[in-house]
């Protein structure tokens, strides 16, 4: 027999009022993701090659989270400030401003580059964690790799022009979702609106952030904005509402001022048109699977994974979860065996199946018992 449990209601109210058209995005390459469930939501050409710019500052401040999960820095940590990397505050680049020489602490240098896009920054900050900003670039394109950036490579740390140092909107969102996921404390650092440094020998230095959607009280908290001249503007920006985050990335804006606009304009539609539910959380929700001949009459189900679904609203009326079984499933059950399935309907087609497994072993009753257990069944139907 098959068991099917109705595992999820959705909670909504249909409006015909809801847009559903796409939005009308002015960007040369663009994409937009749900953070939880990895839907893609809407798309321009998201594999087309660009410059990422400052947006490959992200993976600079990556690699240094990284060796600060590690305990091989410390945020407190020192590095003294070659000419190499002062020369960069001194070419007309956004900057920091540091000075030759100077001794300045690893999170200075990390804000100097996440809040105020500071290019002597990052080769600082390279210098200091891997000897040379080449040697650093190494480690950018390593972690690439790691993550699945599969049409990405870094010749900088700033992202100043190179045209070896190249990317997709597709990979820069990756790279967005594993800051955010692997990092959230440091992730804090990106919703800074200003950074003061308080330099040697002069006054305070207050920049403020070049990400003009921190400051429109919407829910957005990152992540990086970019400028060259050969690929115009460029913007990695997310929006948390709720439990529920966005991941938007484009390049080809024409101006700063469209940058906002349009990222904007996207994550808001996102928001607005589609929805994404929680349907199982690992570790965390456990579904009651019945046994059959067991010494316990239910085992405890669980997903491997976290499991999320992102449906647009207009479609939400045909939208059903279940729990599917065949059984009971008889014993004995081996833990961490498949005995159950979620399955995810839309319109009654099956659009997505999840395994469930048993989060103990379930012994077998004795002999004894499970023929009283069997004769029950027969006269009574009812085990």
């Amino acid at each position: 027999m098959i068991n099917y449990i109705k595992i999820f209601i959705i909670s909504f109210l249909f409006s015909a009022t809801i847009a559903q058209a796409n939005p009308n995005i002015n960007a040369r390459t663009a994409i937009l993701i749900d953070y939880q469930s990895d839907k893609i939501l809407f798309e321009i050409q998201p594999d087309h090659s660009i410059h990422p710019a400052s947006m490959t500052k992200i993976m600079t401040s990556i690699i240094a989270f990284d060796l600060l999960s590690q305990e091989k820095i410390s945020l407190d940590d020192k590095i003294r400030i070659s000419e190499k990397a002062w020369r960069m505050s001194q070419a007309g680049y956004s900057s920091m401003f540091i000075m030759i020489n100077d001794e300045i602490s690893v999170e200075n240098l990390l804000r100097g580059i996440i809040v105020v896009s500071g290019n002597d920054a990052c080769v600082a900050l390279a210098e200091g964690l891997a000897g040379t900003e080449e040697n650093f670039v190494v480690l950018m394109n390593e972690k690439a790799q790691e993550i699945g950036m599969t049409a990405t490579n870094f010749a900088n740390t700033s992202g100043i022009n190179n045209p070896d140092n190249y990317s997709t909107v597709r990979d820069i969102a990756l790279m967005s979702k594993y800051l955010i996921k692997t990092y959230p404390n440091y992730y804090e650092y990106f919703k800074e609106t200003e950074f003061t440094w308080e330099r040697t020998g002069g006054n305070p230095i207050t920049q403020g952030n070049r990400n003009n959607l921190l400051y429109k009280n919407i829910g957005v908290d990152g992540i990086k904005t970019g400028h060259l001249a050969v690929e115009e503007y460029s913007l990695a920006s997310s929006i948390k509402k709720n439990t529920r985050r966005l991941i938007a990335v484009g390049s080809g804006f024409k101006t700063s001022a469209s940058r906002t606009n349009q990222s904007r304009k996207l994550l808001t539609w996102g928001l607005t048109n589609t929805e994404t539910f929680e349907i199982s959380k690992k570790k965390e929700t456990y579904f009651d699977i019945a046994t059959w001949l067991g010494k316990e009459k239910f085992t405890k189900g669980y997903t491997k994974d976290d499991i999320y679904f992102t449906i647009y609203k207009k479609d939400l009326r045909g939208f059903e979860v279940y729990l599917e079984y065949t059984g009971p499933n008889k014993a004995p059950i081996a833990k961490d065996a498949e005995i159950a399935l979620i399955n995810i309907y839309q319109k009654k087609k099956l659009i997505k199946s999840v395994p469930v497994y048993s989060l103990d072993r379930v012994k077998k009753v004795n002999f004894l018992i499970s023929i009283l257990t069997s004769i029950n069944y027969m006269i009574w139907g009812d085990a």
